[in-house]
């Protein structure tokens, strides 16, 4: 055991007593409205019409929040608060306004009586704050509007923050969830001699919203071996009565922190241990609704489900629980807390960290003040050489990962890239020409890219991959998410929440900017040659165009350099979610650096080389696509309408920017009416290969002119494990299928090129036959090359 210093007499009181200011403070939250420190009897129209909130985990977090202060203040440490348990709201606005972090950035809520009934007033009111931790609150990384990624979150932002501690507060309730169990891994990644400390504070009040918990109900011999199983060293603070719990509390603190501080010391000596270390955890047990009432309407509140939101529910209408209320509230003693201005007494905000120190002013949880620009090399080193379109065959991701080997070059503690055991599989192994795989457990000889230091950051966990990239992010830094299409769905909440902390971050001036939130999705629908039907999902994209049009981008690059200037552009934003969707296998590369740039920077255009259209002259159809397998079988269809109907004059049009195709009062990047109708022509059939659900392309250009001529393919939920062109088959987005959908939609060709379309329909059924005979594509599928001819110059005079 190591030696602590314990508590004073004189330190228990002055702590309580901050505690108590703390637990004053939140109940009046979820509350008052008017009369905030008792200056006479509680009336009804001082309460609050509705009232919203929860006061169970909340004490709890007070609890701790003052002895954090304290250890903070004792060793000068730089520490974030991050708390898990959703509805903890009440405590982290209390605290931060207790140490006048949050009157600093809210000058309105001043700190004293007028700034105190505005506090109060405030939370879960109309124009006012939410009832968890949020954007909103001083010293939040952690969005309390959904349980289970504040551990991931922590362990995102200590890597490469060798001076941070991050303690996070994990309810019980919270440690059900899925993502929070894969979480405790975060220490296997946890490099002591670079990286900062998490400090996991399991919070077991025993209740969630009406039931017990299974950790609450867990024995505390149980719990031992459980994250001594995980690798941690678990300490454990059990009790009811104040003066107790403070002791116990302060000496567990000193020492969790005394091994934070040795294990770092070792690692940094230039002689680590050869084990590694067993990061200390608290186990905190304390009663749920902690010195709220015990009972109300003879019911049992305290330590028990029913203290969880709202413990004394008719306050305006009942005269009884309006007493409850009041008793509860004096029992805190505002008198001996706040002097006759409402301000904290001056030996009590003396317990609260000093400038940067407290919790709510922490740089690290404002990231935007931290985040240096990512150094990026020149595109042209990593470019694709192509001479003529279709001629080059390459694997657009594995010019990505050239790329990002040359970020993580230039930018040694600034960028990582973040993925579930898939860095190799989406071709991205460039990487390891320059790093590893981030890996502290031992390293058989055989291994390969494992190292302590490495930082690629592979979890089989998609909840912990996104999670850690948000704690990265939020505290400054870059990084990029790379996995399977079909996979990404599992984090469809995470992104959901992530999105809604970018938009209320916009209006939020004191929040800097941090990088954008990048997603790689590889592997994509249309090539699953190891897998079948269960990895064919491009939903993906649907869900994220749902969003504010001003957080969301979707690209669809249609070849290596095209990838390449998409994924240039999207790690320099910030404040966005980027979207790109691209093939790793070997495909035809169409477009040189230079068009690429020009082409990523319109987002969509017409591909001049690829139509048959004279200048000056309108075409009988678009064809148009988006996607690098529709781009390829759009293109390979193009091709057998010249062969067939050389007359014909067709338009190509590629989308790298989806989001492009709405209008400009939707989105910023949509095109305006005159360049989209230049693009798809205002009356002419548009044959749109697509390489998601059709419905999301309808939904992107319903309000445009030429809608209704929209004649869109993509996955239609038809799949199998088959060959790749008999995925697009299954799918009608093969060039025969798009060929067929041009000739019956250009009104001149009605009833005359009937043999044209027997002979595609021959060519589909030559497919199906040759591919369950022979298990691979036709060879004219297979051997399609875009003719050189075609690819010189303009189109035709």
């Amino acid at each position: 055991m190591t030696e602590t210093n314990p508590l004073s007499d004189r330190e228990i009181q002055l702590i309580d007593r901050y505690w108590r200011a703390a637990n004053y403070l939140s109940v009046g939250q979820i509350y008052l409205m008017d009369n905030p420190l008792l200056r006479e009897p509680l009336k009804p129209e001082h309460i609050k019409p509705r009232l919203l909130g929860h006061w169970g985990t909340t004490p709890g977090l007070n609890f701790i929040y003052a002895h954090l202060n304290r250890i903070i203040r004792q060793r000068d440490l730089d520490m974030i608060y991050i708390c898990g348990p959703g509805h903890g709201g009440p405590g982290m606005v209390a605290n931060t306004w207790l140490e006048g972090s949050y009157s600093e950035i809210y000058p309105d809520i001043s700190l004293d009586a007028d700034g105190m009934k505005k506090l109060f007033k405030q939370f879960s009111f109309p124009g006012g704050i939410p009832s968890h931790a949020a954007p909103e609150t001083p010293g939040s990384i952690n969005e309390g509007g959904e349980l289970g990624y504040s551990l991931s979150h922590a362990f995102g932002a200590v890597f490469d923050n060798p001076s941070l501690i991050a303690a996070c507060v994990i309810g019980d309730g919270e440690a059900e969830t899925g993502p929070l169990a894969s979480s405790w891994y975060g220490i296997k990644f946890l490099n002591a001699a670079r990286d900062g400390a998490v400090l996991p504070i399991l919070h077991l009040n025993g209740y969630k919203i009406a039931n017990p918990t299974i950790l609450g109900r867990t024995s505390d011999e149980d719990l031992q071996q459980l994250f001594r199983g995980y690798g941690y060293q678990p300490l454990i603070v059990s009790g009811h009565e104040p003066e107790n719990m403070h002791r116990q509390m302060a000496e567990t603190l000193e020492q969790a922190q005394e091994s934070i501080r040795q294990y770092q010391q070792q690692a940094r000596s230039g002689n680590p241990p050869d084990q590694l270390p067993r990061w200390p955890m608290i186990v905190l047990r304390s009663p749920k609704g902690w010195t709220g009432p015990q009972t109300v309407d003879g019911k049992k509140v305290e330590d028990f489900w029913r203290a969880h939101q709202v413990p004394i529910s008719s306050c305006r209408e009942n005269d009884e629980h309006r007493q409850i209320l009041e008793r509860w509230m004096r029992g805190y003693q505002p008198e001996d807390l706040f002097d006759e201005h409402g301000t904290l007494k001056p030996e009590l905000r003396a317990l609260a960290p000093e400038g940067d120190k407290r919790m709510g002013a922490s740089p690290w949880a404002n990231g935007g003040r931290l985040r240096r620009e990512l150094v990026t090399p020149e595109l042209r080193e990593y470019a694709v050489d192509v001479v003529k379109p279709g001629e080059t065959q390459a694997e657009s991701t594995s010019a990505l990962g050239a790329y990002l080997a040359g970020i993580f070059q230039r930018n040694p503690d600034n960028f990582r890239l973040f993925g579930p055991d898939e860095t190799a599989s989406n071709r991205l192994s460039k990487v390891f020409d320059v790093t590893s795989r981030t890996w502290q457990e031992p390293v058989k000889p055989y291994d390969e890219q494992l190292a302590a230091d490495g930082r690629v950051m592979e979890i089989l966990s998609e909840h912990q991959c996104q999670g850690w990239l948000e704690g990265y992010l939020l505290t400054g830094r870059h990084g990029l998410f790379n996995c399977y299409e079909a996979f990404i769905h599992i984090i469809d909440s995470m992104f959901n929440q992530h999105a809604k902390w970018l938009k209320i971050t916009r209006k939020l001036p004191w929040r800097e900017p941090v990088s954008s939130l990048n997603y790689l999705l590889s592997s994509h629908v249309w090539r699953q040659d190891h897998n079948g039907y269960s990895h064919q999902d491009p939903g993906f994209m649907d869900h994220v165009a749902n969003k504010k049009a001003d957080i969301v981008r979707i690209y669809l690059p249609p070849d290596a350099n095209t990838l390449l200037c998409v994924a240039d552009h999207c790690l320099k934003t910030w404040d966005r979610i980027n979207v790109i969707v691209a093939g790793k296998q070997p495909a035809p590369q169409w477009l040189t650096l230079d068009d690429a740039a020009e082409h990523c920077a319109a987002g969509m255009g017409i591909w001049q080389w690829a139509g048959t259209v004279p200048q000056g002259e309108s075409p009988d159809v678009v064809m148009a696509c988006a996607g690098d397998v529709p781009t390829m079988e759009t293109l390979a269809a193009v091709d057998l309408l010249r062969e067939y109907l050389p007359e014909l004059r067709i338009q190509v049009v590629n989308v790298v920017d989806l989001m492009a195709l709405q209008t400009q009062d939707e989105h910023p990047h949509g095109k305006s009416e005159q360049d989209f109708d230049a693009i798809f022509t205002p009356d002419r059939p548009v044959i749109f290969a697509f390489h998601g659900y059709p419905s999301l392309i309808h939904r992107l250009t319903y309000q445009r002119n030429n809608h209704r001529n929209f004649h869109v393919r993509g996955f239609m939920e038809e799949g199998t494990t088959t060959t790749p062109f008999d995925m697009t088959v299954l799918n009608e987005l093969d060039r025969f299928h798009l060929a067929q959908a041009a000739i019956l939609r250009v009104p001149s060709l009605q009833g005359k090129a009937d043999a044209i379309l027997d002979a595609l329909q021959e060519k589909i059924a030559a497919h199906h036959q040759y591919v369950r005979e022979h298990g691979e594509d036709l060879p004219e599928v297979q051997n399609w090359k875009w003719p050189s001819q075609q690819g010189e110059g303009e189109a035709p005079e």
